[in-house]
């Protein structure tokens, strides 16, 4: 398995069926698993805020055996010093590395800067280690990936890192996407040449080809309090308040909720939706460790090959 997971292209479709078999096994067994990556140390660096990436990485690797050391990327000298340099340093005292970042580019200038593992915990660009998450929770719920999924929102990272892996697993994927962040070109030439994901802007046709409907904050969380930001704010509100995930879409459906969390009711999902009975969101954010964990033991330990 590749070392450095920046997207979901760099794992293989057995690859992602073997880490959720694992999380799967890690999440019934945690107590075979106790002494897995002892020895091993995990930096966690943070740019952006979090919630479930750091409890999943954290917590994940300290019940693993191993050692956790959180570090905030605008308090410390990566603030001052190019990235390559701190990188460097870096790599000479920790086994791996879990970076969440504002900007692609960065993330993979420090990937580039050092021979140890570096997982990215979301960039603009794409989030991996949630979708391994997402697949998880689908395969708990469904017992296989012969499923389909609608994705309602703006395309963001989450979308890209969804689709590349929808497209790997052969799960159906329907994107209704009224606004789109930046979409990498591997991403396009997937959209391009999957078998298994479509574009449609028709909710009703996407809904009733799916058993799954996934969407996601359609503010980015570094800006959703910034005045700065105030005009797209409400412009993205305009566009996309038709396309929110409430009681009036799911009534009389039957078909699971999804959300990777932080949740914003009244903007992309209303309350029912978060609490109905085919939400499977707090499952999804719970797997978030198992995920953590799996990929973490794939990188440093033996369980997986």
């Amino acid at each position: 398995m590749e070392q450095k997971i920046i997207s979901v292209n760099e794992l293989s479709a057995a690859e992602i069926r073997a880490l959720v078999d694992l999380a799967i096994h890690i999440k019934k067994n945690t107590d075979q698993y106790s002494h897995s990556l002892s020895g091993k140390s995990l930096l966690l660096l943070f740019q952006k805020t979090s919630t479930r990436t750091r409890a999943a990485f954290e917590l994940g690797m300290k019940q693993l055996g191993g050692e956790a050391v959180v570090m905030d990327w605008d308090s410390s000298n990566f603030s001052i010093s190019p990235i390559v340099y701190e990188a460097r340093y870096l790599e000479t005292v920790f086994d791996c590395i879990m970076a969440r970042v504002r900007r692609h580019e960065d993330l993979r200038e420090l990937a580039d800067s050092v021979h140890i593992p570096v997982i990215n915990g979301c960039c603009n660009l794409y989030h991996p280690s949630q979708t391994l998450a997402d697949l998880m929770t689908v395969f708990e719920v469904k017992g296989s990936y012969d499923t389909s999924i609608c994705y309602i929102g703006v395309h963001n990272n989450v979308a890209n890192s969804l689709l590349l892996a929808c497209s790997k697993m052969g799960i159906r994927l329907i994107l209704v996407t009224p606004i789109r962040d930046d979409i990498p070109p591997e991403v396009v030439d997937c959209l391009n040449k999957s078998d298994t994901v479509v574009q449609t802007m028709d909710v009703t046709e996407a809904l009733n080809a799916c058993e799954f409907v996934y969407t996601d904050t359609w503010i980015n969380m570094e800006v959703f309090h910034d005045d700065v930001y105030r005009e797209e704010k409400e412009r993205r509100l305009k566009r996309m308040l038709p396309y929110q995930v409430n009681r009036k879409l799911l009534e009389g459906r039957d078909i699971y909720v999804m959300h990777d969390m932080p949740v914003h009711p009244g903007f992309e999902i209303d309350e029912f939706a978060i609490n109905c009975e085919g939400s499977v969101i707090f499952r999804q954010a719970e797997n978030r460790l198992y995920t953590a964990q799996a990929l973490l033991i794939a990188l440093l330990g033996t369980d997986v090959k």
